[in-house]
């Protein structure tokens, strides 16, 4: 790995975890074109490429602390003291309540996933399809929000759950995360910079669990060592500042504008990938 190639994953990821577009697919876009291109490996399936891609990840989680910091200060004190209080009736405590019980519900469907999802990597015509699949969910949720006249900003149980749920299938490759959860919260009428605001303070814990967790469990110390530090480094510098600026237009894009841009977008780049990588 090189410094030209971190840029421009960094890059790649910042933009595309939070535009609706499937992070985890443009990277595998991405690679895939390297190998294309260059004739060379990239890193495939190895514990260096996946040990990227998670600090990639937390890249954007730390865009995500920084745009969000007063939310999640606010969202923090709430639950501290609900808990203390025994008393979960103010809105943020309940809020807090739902990420955690989004999260459940994200990591039960997204742990019996993890075995195809490493395998996608590898398959990037299937990513293609996934993508594609992506762009459907995106039509879809702004076709069902155009019939719906009234919308809403108050979460609940039934809403928590079943945008975790949403966030658990897009652990595959080419299933856009922002662009499911949300799409999801409009299926279930709220309005959309709600969706994004739960979406992105959703990615949360499940981002923190992955940063902790695997290096803990799947990665040699020796090998750690000897990776490319400097570009992993210069990757996340990349991924957390154009993650930060892509949260901040993109909120606003969302309360003026929908989706179908974007579902177009990846019905496009979908095909092409399915063309390109299935048969060339």
């Amino acid at each position: 790995m090189n410094l030209i190639q971190a840029i421009f994953m960094g890059l790649a990821q910042g933009l595309t975890e939070f535009l609706p577009v499937s992070s985890s697919g443009h990277l595998v876009l991405t690679s895939s074109l390297y190998k294309f291109f260059t004739n060379n490996e990239f890193l495939v399936n190895s514990s260096e490429e996946v040990f990227f891609d998670m600090m990639l990840h937390v890249g954007t989680l730390l865009a995500v602390f920084l745009f969000f910091k007063d939310d999640i200060i606010k969202i923090t004190k709430a639950f501290i003291l609900a808990v203390k209080n025994r008393d979960f009736s103010d809105a943020e405590a309940k809020l807090s309540l739902y990420i955690l019980g989004g999260t459940v519900f994200t990591i039960l469907v997204a742990f019996p996933l993890k075995e195809l999802s490493e395998n996608l990597i590898n398959l990037p015509w299937v990513v293609g399809i996934f993508l594609f699949i992506t762009g459907c969910i995106l039509y879809t949720g702004e076709f069902v929000s155009e019939q719906k006249k009234e919308k809403t900003d108050k979460m609940d149980w039934k809403k928590a759950i079943l945008i975790g749920i949403a966030q658990g299938l897009a652990s595959i490759p080419g299933i856009s995360r922002s662009g499911t959860t949300i799409s999801t919260g409009i299926f279930l009428g709220l309005d959309r910079v709600t969706c994004a605001r739960y979406s992105f303070l959703l990615s949360i814990p499940i981002i923190i669990g992955a940063s902790i967790f695997y290096p803990v469990l799947e990665l040699d110390l020796h090998e750690v060592l000897a990776y490319n530090w400097i570009s992993i480094i210069v990757g996340l510098l990349v991924s957390f500042v154009s993650g930060y600026f892509c949260i901040k237009y993109f909120l606003k894009f969302l309360s003026k504008h929908s989706m179908k841009v974007f579902a177009y977008y990846c019905w496009i780049v979908g095909i092409a990938m399915f063309v390109f990588f299935k048969f060339f």
